[in-house]
């Protein structure tokens, strides 16, 4: 058997359709069939069950795809070694972004990163966090940017800096006459949150869990962006938390409804995630060394208590 092959019989197993794997594959379906079928000529066993819609793997076929998923890892990195070797930063690189970082982070460094970086051939995907885990596992990404800890095994994590939640609170409010506020000021039932899946959102309940009032709420909003967010407050229908780095571009006006946690302020932790294999880490090194250069300058804050971005089942 080949790698070749090998790779086949992943993209099976990840889209349980041939046809759709051989596009994946860029090769014609009856090739990506006869490979696969010389594969279990060889073994004499079937690794799909074709009786099934969608294809299904056999219980042997799901032992061969795990072991295959680690000799293909390996086989790429007979490559990375050589590279490593020659000092060479460069080649595709497929880095995923959270949504509630891209828009702040992003700009930060990606001008500088291209530049120092002109061989790398960046590119860069917003996904939610537990997209960003699924391609992180199945080799769609080389690394992500994500809120931390995931606890996660096959993943690793490099902290890239701690950023608080920062309370927006319009004048209407009662607690808008507090220079700081505290997370027992926080009312869940009042406030306005980011659409399920976005892991800004899942941290905000796990700092709030404690602390709802549970008063009877006449609605319940909940948004894809920080700007609806905002917008709602200041029509008075309740306040929202944002990260540090999105109040950095509001405007001045906007800025007087900022409210800061009394200390250790609740933090969300971001990190530099990627697989355990360490594939192109001299890419991942790279991007870890000019994010810390550009964002020491924005993030000053010492002490925090990091909240998770886990779901609380």
């Amino acid at each position: 058997m080949t790698i070749t092959q090998l790779k086949y019989v992943l993209a099976v197993a990840e889209h349980k359709n041939f046809t759709l794997a051989a596009e994946k594959c860029f090769v014609t379906q009856p090739t990506l069939s006869m490979q696969i079928q010389k594969i279990e000529d060889e073994l004499s066993i079937q690794i799909f069950d074709r009786t099934k819609k969608p294809i299904q793997l056999t219980d042997i076929g799901q032992k061969i795809v795990n072991q295959a998923k680690n000799i293909v890892n390996e086989a790429d990195r007979i490559q990375d070694i050589v590279e490593q070797q020659k000092g060479f930063i460069g080649g595709e690189f497929r880095l995923g972004i959270i949504p509630t970082v891209m828009p702040t982070l992003l700009p930060m460094f990606l001008n500088n990163f291209i530049k120092k970086y002109p061989k790398v051939k960046l590119i860069i995907e917003e996904l939610n966090t537990a997209d960003i885990i699924e391609k992180l596992k199945n080799g769609h990404l080389d690394a992500a940017i994500a809120a931390t800890p995931l606890m996660e095994e096959k993943i690793k994590e490099i902290v890239l800096y701690y950023e608080p939640f920062v309370a927006y609170i319009p004048e209407s409010h009662h607690h808008y006459q507090k220079e700081e506020i505290e997370i027992a000021d926080l009312n869940i039932d009042e406030m306005l949150l980011l659409q399920d899946g976005h892991c800004f959102r899942d941290g905000i309940l796990n700092l709030c869990k404690n602390v709802s009032k549970n008063e009877v709420s006449h609605f319940q909003i909940e948004s894809g962006s920080f700007e609806t967010l905002i917008k709602l407050a200041d029509e008075g229908l309740g306040t929202t938390l944002l990260p540090y780095l999105h109040t950095l571009d509001l405007k001045e006006s906007d800025k007087l409804k900022l409210r800061h946690f009394k200390e250790p302020k609740p933090a969300r932790e971001v990190s530099l995630i990627y697989p355990k294999n360490e594939l192109k880490i001299q890419i991942i090194d790279a991007l870890r060394t000019t994010i810390a250069g550009v964002i020491k300058g924005a993030i000053v804050f010492q002490n925090v208590q990091i909240i998770s971005p886990l779901s609380k089942k």
